[in-house]
Order: C-alpha cells, then sequence, then structure tokens
C-alpha cells in the first residue's frame, strides 16, 4: 500500500506533463509563430543553454526559500497567537481583513526604494507576501484546535507556551503545509515579476532578457526552469508533510 500512493503520482507527473506538451505542442502547430515554439525547440534550447540558466535557478530558488523562511518564521507564531487569543483577535482581526485581500505586488516600487532593486528586495517583498498567508491560514488554524485538548494539558498544569508547543502548534501542521504549498506558486510569480522588472539575475531576468533579444525558444526554455522550480519546491512540502504527520495515517 505503501509503494502504491509513489508510484500513483508518479504516474501522475507523467500523464501531467505529457498532456501539457501535446496541448503545447497542438497550439504552437496552430498558431505558427516564432513566439511560441515547440516543446522539442524548447527542450533542445533548454539543453543547450543550460549552463547559462543553472546560475539564475539557484538565485531563484535561494530567494524563494529565504523569503519563505522569514514569512513563515513571522507569520505562523503570530497567527496562532491571534487565532489563540480573543483579545488579539479582536484588535488585528479587523486589520487583517483590510490588508490581506490587497496585492501586495502593487508594494514593488516602494520595496524598491527602500530596499534597491537587487535580492534584498525581492526577498522582503515575497516575504510580505507569505506572511500574511502563513499568518491568515494558521490564525484559523488555531481557532479549529479541540478546546478539549487545550482543557487538558491546563488541567496538568501546562503553561501557555507548552499548550502551543504540544497542542497547538502539532494540531495546525497540516494546515501549515497547505499554506506553504499555496504560497509557493505566489512565490514564483512574485518573483517573476520582481525579477522581470529590475536587476540582472535570476529566472525572471533570464526571460525577459530572452524576450527583449526574440530568442524566444531561450525564453521559453527560462520559463519550463521556473516552472521546475515551482514543482520542486510543491513536492518537496508535499514529502516533508507527510513525514511529520504520519500520525494522522496512523
Amino acid at each position: 500500500m505503501g509503494r502504491c500512493c509513489p508510484m500513483r503520482k508518479a504516474l501522475g507527473y507523467i500523464w501531467g506533463t505529457v498532456f501539457v506538451i501535446v496541448v503545447w505542442w497542438i497550439c504552437a502547430l496552430a498558431i505558427g509563430s516564432p513566439a511560441l515554439p515547440t516543446p522539442g525547440a524548447s527542450a533542445v534550447s533548454l539543453v543547450q543553454n543550460i549552463a547559462d540558466i543553472m546560475p539564475e535557478f539557484w538565485v531563484s530558488l535561494g530567494r524563494i526559500l529565504l523569503s519563505m523562511l522569514i514569512g513563515a518564521l513571522l507569520g505562523v507564531p503570530i497567527g496562532l497567537w491571534i487565532g489563540r487569543s480573543k483579545r488579539a483577535d479582536a484588535i488585528f482581526g479587523p486589520v487583517l481583513y483590510v490588508l490581506y485581500p490587497v496585492p501586495k505586488i502593487v508594494f514593488l516600487p516602494v520595496i524598491f526604494v527602500l530596499f534597491g532593486i537587487g535580492g534584498q528586495g525581492k526577498v522582503v517583498l515575497i516575504a510580505i507576501a507569505i506572511f500574511f498567508q502563513m499568518m491568515v491560514t494558521m490564525r484559523d488554524a488555531a481557532k479549529n484546535v479541540p478546546e478539549g485538548a487545550v482543557d487538558s494539558m491546563r488541567s496538568l498544569g501546562a503553561s501557555k507556551f507548552a499548550i502551543y508547543w504540544d497542542v497547538v502548534f502539532p494540531a495546525t501542521i497540516p494546515d501549515l503545509f497547505t499554506a506553504l504549498r499555496i504560497t509557493c506558486g505566489t512565490a514564483v510569480a512574485i518573483l517573476f515579476i520582481a525579477e522581470s522588472m529590475a536587476g540582472s539575475s535570476g529566472l525572471g531576468y533570464f526571460i525577459m532578457h530572452s524576450w527583449s533579444l526574440l530568442e524566444y525558444e531561450q525564453m521559453f526554455a527560462g520559463i519550463i526552469a521556473m516552472a521546475l522550480l515551482g514543482v520542486i519546491l510543491y513536492e518537496a512540502f508535499d514529502i516533508a508533510e507527510k513525514r511529520l504527520t504520519r500520525w494522522r495515517r496512523a
């Protein structure tokens, strides 16, 4: 049973990849424009330019991981605190309702002015978006923690920190990884916009630079690399969740 699930997942990835390639190939043939090269031509370009793409890949990956780490380290504890404290929720809940729906990408010019157009500004922008996502998700998850479990810990004389560490946080780990999987797509999208608008490094810059040179096959090679970046992050969080939440299956 344990081997069946990974095999099924692998087959799912294969089917999804084949489907995307077939649709992409049909669209490329139907449009007949150099701006939309075939999957084969793009794959060949990816191999030919791998030496140029990989350094940009690692730069983008480093920015994503750092920003997600900062956003999670700040957003998770604050969200848990707001979710378990009626007073904090009454004060900061309305603030979240106002700020959370605002697209964080609109702050890009302000972030670039304050932190520069280098990697620091991009990391700050993505971290802000992830911070709000993590905070809202963990606040809602903390509210759904069974009160019986919390009361049992209190009856044993547990401190507030022990209740958070031994009851609230473990109970909200599945929601934490759900939020991480959701935010990795958002983070990659924001990173592309930030790297394509300013700076001279990262996959976003590589893609837009190739576009400016009308190197469309090279451009799609960069797009494939950025897509792989998102898939790797998503799969990494999925694997981590399964390893850390084995008690759910038990």
